[in-house]
């Protein structure tokens, strides 16, 4: 069942949208060498908590820390912990805030320092492909339009995108109906109708597509060991152009 939005449930996300997207850019910031993962989560933990809103990733089905913190080859799912960053990782970023009843969802890959070229060409690609795809975020529209923006800019630009997970609805729950893939083909699956809050979130590979997880039961690694970037937002269908809940200065 997909829940369409009331102009009140709206507002309600826009506010947990808001200071979900101020615990991305407060991550951001705080990206460099020498600074652990576990003092970013703790960061973003404070922050969301000051603003009276809770994590949503904090004990979510059992993941103990407030943010998910990936570095360089992991994709997705990273536990925060003792590791100090260094010069030339990635470092990818994703936060919930749950407020008023409702969440929001987001993420970015930030670059440590100075990185390699194909580094920051991947971390572009793969945020750029998120606004590919939600150029066809509107009603009358289906899922898969977004999915197939998203993976034909990825493609043509020589990277991979992550089959295993997807971008999803959100609201009420973190996760709701339905689900949106990073690929496919176009003019599949759920018609957009406005009122629909979705998450986006590309998850690109420079290498092959194909995943591990560690024994943590957690993180999710490229199998090839290649670079992983991620980018996501919340956004919302209109009668128009979508509207992006999630919006802040990562």
């Amino acid at each position: 069942m997909i829940a369409l939005k009331s102009p009140r449930e709206i507002e309600l996300m826009r506010r947990a949208g808001r200071i979900t997207a101020g615990a991305r850019a407060l991550a951001g910031s705080l990206v460099r060498p020498g600074v652990t993962t576990h003092e970013i989560d703790k960061a973003v933990h404070r922050y969301i908590t000051s603003h009276g809103a809770v994590p949503s990733f904090l004990n979510y089905n059992g993941f103990p820390a407030s943010a998910c913190i990936s570095v360089n080859d992991e994709i997705i799912h990273g536990i925060p912990g003792s590791r100090k960053l260094v010069e030339g990782d990635i470092v990818s970023v994703d936060v919930g805030a749950y407020i008023g009843g409702f969440h929001g969802d987001c993420a970015a890959t930030f670059p440590c320092g100075q990185v390699s070229e194909e580094a920051q060409r991947l971390i572009d690609v793969t945020r750029q492909s998120f606004w590919e795809g939600i150029k066809n975020a509107r009603p009358g529209h289906r899922i898969s339009d977004i999915s197939h923006g998203v993976q034909a800019y990825v493609e043509a630009n020589g990277f991979s995108v992550v089959r295993e997970y997807v971008g999803h609805g959100v609201g009420a729950k973190l996760h709701e109906a339905p689900e949106v893939p990073n690929f496919g083909d176009p003019g599949k699956g759920v018609r957009l109708y406005k009122g629909m809050t979705i998450a986006v979130e590309p998850m690109v590979n420079a290498g092959g597509c194909d995943i591990t997880t560690l024994k943590d039961g957690w993180t999710v690694k490229t199998k090839d060991g290649s670079l992983s970037a991620h980018y996501e937002n919340t956004i919302l269908i209109t009668d128009g152009e979508p509207e992006i809940l999630t919006a802040g200065e990562e």
